[in-house]
């Protein structure tokens, strides 16, 4: 079902509780190297970035990211510090938590819909010629690759998704990019395509299609004909796809929601699926201990940061859209209102999508 060797990938958007989810298995220094959101390193700030939001050569662009300390941050040097922690960690697991949209090209990039792999990243997966399964000089293998990773490289991954209601993620981004707030995490406006619900369906789609990860219909969606056309992904499902490759591993999608609901269970049932064994010490730990790797992204992590544990939560707000609306206008105003809620609904559908697929408690 899972090799233990293989790192954990956690992709996930913006404002998904995922640092909190993180938090927990921060407590496993045993067995676990935690690496936060390592390839916003590349996206915002080096020579490959794909993020719009520090382009240009103008000085306070330039400033930006010389003051990040990351500007010379590729793709490729990302893996391989990556692979260097798992070398030098005797024998732990890498547990990686990061943004499916830094993987992907934006909206507002030139390959938005045509990607190419990172420069730094595809020195092995691309040829001059067009012999030995290349053609234009890339590997066949990455012809419909919608990421800047080659198929090889997410291949050498364990993923798992986590995911939040767009009603209540977006607005929580959007309260990180203004004052007074954004004086501490640096991104100085709110930027609609940074909402991350289209990047991380189109990474888990590629996945299935690549038999990188499968969905096993339950006896209820049998009864339904699958989950949207899970039954055209099924490839020898829980085989070798005849090729002799590694067996897909059973898609791992967790709705926030449920984790604060039921966070026990679901972290559990989490540790199951990716061949961890679970310990119900992880759900408690010390606020402020460890998190120094939470520095690189000030301002939106701070709740997590000051937490002692994850617990059921007690109250769990149902409000109209009606209501949220008003709140967002009382925060924010009209203008900003609307555009938190013209986001969240435009990615809505994404976020249904991945739905389907979650674990259920």
């Amino acid at each position: 079902m899972f090799d233990k060797k293989l790192p954990i990938f956690v992709a996930t958007h913006p404002r998904s509780c995922s640092t909190a989810f993180e938090r927990v298995f921060m407590t496993r220094t045993e067995d676990l190297e935690c690496v936060h959101e390592p390839f916003g390193d590349a996206f915002y700030y080096g020579p490959e970035r794909l993020s719009s939001r520090y382009e240009g050569e103008n000085q306070e662009a330039v400033n930006d990211r010389e003051q990040s300390g990351f500007s010379s941050s590729t793709y490729q040097s990302i893996l391989d510090d990556i692979e260097k922690k798992g070398n030098a960690t005797e024998g732990k697991r890498i547990f990686i938590k990061d943004m499916a949209s830094y993987l992907v090209p934006p909206s507002d990039h030139a390959t938005y819909q045509n990607a190419k792999l990172a420069p730094s990243a595809s020195t092995s997966e691309v040829s001059n010629g067009s012999s030995n399964g290349h053609s234009n000089g890339v590997h066949k293998e990455n012809l419909n690759n919608p990421t800047v990773l080659p198929l090889s490289t997410l291949k050498r991954f364990q993923f798992a998704f986590l995911i939040r209601h767009p009603r209540r993620a977006v607005p929580s981004y959007y309260r990180c990019c203004v004052p007074p707030l954004n004086e501490m995490t640096g991104f100085k406006y709110f930027m609609p395509n940074e909402a991350g619900y289209r990047e991380l369906r189109v990474l888990f789609d590629y996945l299935r299609d690549e038999s990188v990860i499968k969905h096993t219909p339950t006896a209820k969606e049998h009864a339904t004909n699958g989950v949207n056309g899970s039954n055209g992904h099924s490839n020898g499902t829980n085989g070798s796809n005849g090729h002799g490759e590694a067996k897909p591993y059973e898609v791992c999608v967790i709705d926030a929601d449920d984790l604060l609901d039921h966070p026990k269970e679901v972290i559990q049932t989490f540790c199951e699926m990716v061949g961890l064994e679970f310990d119900e010490g992880m759900l408690e730990w010390s606020a402020n201990k460890g998190c120094e790797s939470f520095d690189k992204w000030k301002g939106f992590h701070e709740d997590a940061i000051g937490s002692s544990g994850l617990r059921p939560r007690t109250v769990k707000k149902v409000r109209d859209a009606a209501d949220e609306r008003r709140e967002w206008v009382q925060k924010y105003g009209e203008e900003a209102a609307a555009m938190i809620e013209k986001t969240a609904e435009e990615n809505m559908a994404d976020y249904e999508y991945l739905r389907q697929f979650k674990i259920n408690i």
